[in-house]
């Protein structure tokens, strides 16, 4: 077994960052198995986390004070919360790295804390059977653990209770907006084309000019959808997030419209707002997968209600931006 640190090193946070990018993300992961913190004994608590390196380091940077064991089980190098909705967290795979490990011979008791949002895809009351050990449910936080452990393990109603504050929404907009980057070259490759059809069959010229303040369009309604939305949740009316989307999309294809008012008018100022309104709803949709307040059915009726405004809009705003320099 491996012994690790609470302090983080600069590779690890250099890490952290890559995979808040989405660099590498799918590939930052660490080997599954037993990690020992400080100088546990066979009495210590065992801790059990995912393979996902910043899940893992999210827990142990929290253990400075504590003497524990880590297992780390095999989530495919998928966070706690993904994992167990996918179910590579699971009662099978903790109890296949508990019998990997042979904990049994390495700790007295026979108790797993299993992170709280694991609860999705970890049927506790099996475990017994399958490898000998119970599970408990710890706190939502790792930062909470060690309050908890010193409580004898009872977790009282701010450890149980799930916040998404500003900070918390804020580190989650880099991933969102990283992984758009391929979407976001296809699409400004198609936008310059269209944008050089007209009554001269295609224009270099236009396709450039035209295409640029597309381009900007993109831009805006990708910061609308994926940045100031997700920030600013709570204060956009409504519940489901393709309208809160389209809302903050509204307000950002106005003010870029305003912003190019000299370059664009009438029907090419009425299809940038509508292409702003539609990718700014659709990524404010996408966003659901990394909040606490949805469920998998409330996703399937948000993409019923979104996805035909969103569709609608994009056509329209797709028709008007070619039908402009004919019309205009």
């Amino acid at each position: 077994m491996a012994r690790v640190g609470s302090r983080l090193t600069w590779r690890d946070r250099l890490g952290t960052i890559r995979a808040r990018f989405g660099i590498s993300r799918n590939r930052y992961k660490i080997n599954p198995g037993l990690y020992c913190m400080g100088r546990p004994t066979a009495k210590s608590p065992v801790l059990v986390t995912a393979n996902y390196k910043l899940s893992f380091d999210a827990l142990r940077q929290e253990l400075s004070a504590l003497d524990a064991w880590i297992l780390a089980v095999d989530t495919r190098g998928i966070n706690v919360w993904c994992a167990a909705g996918k179910g590579t967290f699971s009662a099978d795979e903790i109890s296949r790295q508990v019998t990997r490990a042979r904990l049994a011979e390495i700790v007295d008791h026979r108790e797993l804390i299993l992170p709280q949002f694991a609860a999705p895809g970890v049927a506790a009351h099996q475990l017994p059977k399958k490898c000998g050990f119970t599970g408990r449910f710890g706190p939502l936080r790792a930062a909470d653990l060690p309050g908890y452990l010193a409580n004898g393990k009872q977790a009282d109603e701010r450890m149980r209770s799930i916040t998404f504050s500003f900070g918390e929404r804020l580190v989650l907009t880099p991933v969102e907006i990283s992984l758009i980057w391929r979407p976001f070259l296809l699409v400004t490759l198609a936008l310059f084309v269209f944008s050089g059809i007209g009554p001269d069959r295609f224009s270099i010229a236009n396709a450039y000019s035209r295409g640029l303040l597309a381009t900007g369009a993109t831009i805006m309604a990708i910061l609308a959808g994926a940045f100031v939305t997700p920030l600013l949740l709570p204060w956009l009316p409504g519940r489901q997030f393709w309208w809160k989307g389209l809302l903050a999309g509204s307000l950002a294809g106005l003010g870029y419209i305003l912003f190019n008012r000299a370059a664009c008018a009438g029907l090419e100022a009425l299809g940038l707002w509508a292409w702003i309104v539609a990718v700014s709803s659709y990524l404010a949709m996408n966003f659901t997968g990394a909040t606490p307040f949805t469920s998998l059915s409330g996703v399937k009726r948000e993409m019923r209600l979104g996805l035909p405004v969103q569709c609608g809009a994009a056509c329209l705003a797709l028709c008007l931006w070619i039908a402009a320099p004919f019309l205009g």
